[in-house]
């Protein structure tokens, strides 16, 4: 029945922050899209804009209030399914959780009303203001919680008081937890996949409209914008990937070996780009290039890296799962680069928006960044298993004894029907605010502005 339990746990716990991060990320890269085409409202004064601006306001709008919804729900969790957990991290996460409703969420939803209501009620540069500090709380939300997870990884700047079920982790150094050894690589690696789900939402919408031939002006500036962000994106994504990864192998190397299939530890290790891999017979195979594993680690071919077969197996996480999410992602992220170059290739060839076929790639395009950052996370999560805080505490033993399985059942029954109903909500709305459009444009002003950017490269690439 235990076991039973903490597999129900971990099932709902996974759902429904799954569900929640759907939204997150669309809403710190809408906020970065807001602010762009604010930004270019106030200093061209051009109408085109302003339109783009409050098109993509009520997007956010109707994005952030789900994920809010979706939010409040996994901290109650804690307390009901992870009492062991909550009780072990609580005066460690006490901390980053205070600061971000205090820092990021009220930030956050106070300028929103200015940014939803203000148009017609303060300047301009007023307005701009609040589109930044709404998009300042956005990612602040997102470095606190990001911090919180990455202490999880790579514990920092604690005591532990306490033994058996009374252990808990203390703070000691509130600076050495806020900037444990994970927390800023996977901030910045998390923050950029976020850009690229709201980027690509803007380049789907956009899409969508050129293939119906419907609010061109407002189509063709909003995906060039998108186009050049996401590439950016894209390409700082893969240095913090990397990055990210070089810390893996240094405190986390067990999660390493599971996500490049690697059982004995090795000099010029392979790199997988595609395959399965087998931990009965401890065998990986697929394609891989020789030794590139080791060059990315160390800039050096000839770099050790260790294998499963160093550690405990009970200290292995579900290998051949780490494996295929990780590759899923990486597979993920070099087709947005991908079509991304393609994309501005053809812009500069002066035939992007005549190619029907690749603006209905960018259509269906948005669920790839939604994957990429959801099969991030399961490879940030699988990977530290059988670990709930790595090497302090196992998931085995961080959750409530009193809670029984059907319990967990029944509620993980009622937030399906409770999620789907808000997705279905979500949906109907996204669905009716890119139907009806933008604002039609009182004066399209075709002529070039000296101080407009966007309106050269759009006669540049016409």
């Amino acid at each position: 029945m235990n076991l039973d339990v903490e597999i129900l746990a971990r099932i709902q716990f996974a759902f429904t922050i799954m569900f929640h991060y759907i939204f997150p990320p669309f809403s710190i890269g809408l906020g970065l899209m807001i602010v762009l085409t604010e930004s270019f409202y106030v200093f061209t004064k051009r109408e085109v804009y302003g339109k783009m601006a409050r098109f993509w306001i009520k997007i956010f709008a109707a994005n952030f209030s789900v994920g809010v919804a979706t939010g409040i729900v996994m901290e109650f969790e804690f307390g009901t399914n992870w009492a062991t957990y909550a009780r072990f991290v609580g005066d460690v996460f006490g901390s980053p959780l205070a600061a971000e409703g205090i820092f990021a969420f009220f930030l956050e939803s106070g300028f929103l009303a200015v940014l939803l209501f203000g148009w017609n009620r303060v300047s301009h540069k007023v307005h701009l203001f609040a589109a930044i500090m709404v998009f300042c709380g956005s990612m602040l939300s997102g470095y606190w919680i990001t911090v919180a997870n990455s202490w999880m990884q790579t514990p920092a700047g604690y005591e532990i008081q306490g033994t058996g079920i009374h252990a808990r982790a203390v703070i000691t150094s509130f600076w050495e937890m806020m900037t444990n050894p994970s927390a800023n690589t996977r901030v910045v690696h998390t923050l950029l996949g976020a850009f690229l789900q709201g980027m690509f939402l803007v380049l789907s919408v956009s899409a969508f409209y050129l293939l119906r031939n419907k609010h061109l002006e407002f189509a063709k500036r909003s995906f060039l914008i998108a186009l050049v962000a996401a590439t950016l994106t894209s390409f700082a994504q893969m240095l913090a990937g990397h990055q990210s990864a070089k810390i893996v192998a240094e405190y986390q190397p067990v999660k390493l070996a599971a996500m490049e299939g690697i059982y004995e530890t090795e000099r010029a290790a392979p790199l997988y780009l595609m395959g399965s891999t087998n931990p009965e017979t401890r065998e990986t195979k697929g394609l891989a290039i020789p030794g590139m594993l080791s060059f990315l680690i160390a800039e050096d071919f000839d770099h050790e890296v260790q294998g499963l077969n160093d550690f405990p197996e009970d200290e292995w996480p579900a290998v051949n799962r780490v494996f295929q999410v990780y590759h899923i992602m990486i597979a993920v992220g070099m087709t947005l680069a991908g079509m991304l170059c393609l994309a501005l290739f053809l812009l500069w060839r002066k035939k992007l928006f005549q190619q029907r076929w690749l603006l209905r790639l960018f259509v269906f395009s948005v669920i790839l960044p939604i994957i990429g950052n959801q099969t991030g996370w399961l490879t940030a999560e699988f990977g530290r298993q059988p670990w709930v805080v790595y090497g302090l505490l196992r998931t085995s033993e961080a959750f409530s004894k009193s809670v029984q399985a059907g319990q967990i059942l029944a509620s993980i029954i009622m937030f399906a029907v409770v999620y789907m109903l808000l997705f279905l909500v979500w949906v109907y709305v996204l669905n009716k605010e890119i139907t009806h459009g933008p604002e039609a444009l009182e004066n399209v002003d075709e002529e070039s502005h000296h101080k407009d950017v966007l309106n050269v490269l759009l006669k540049r690439f016409k």
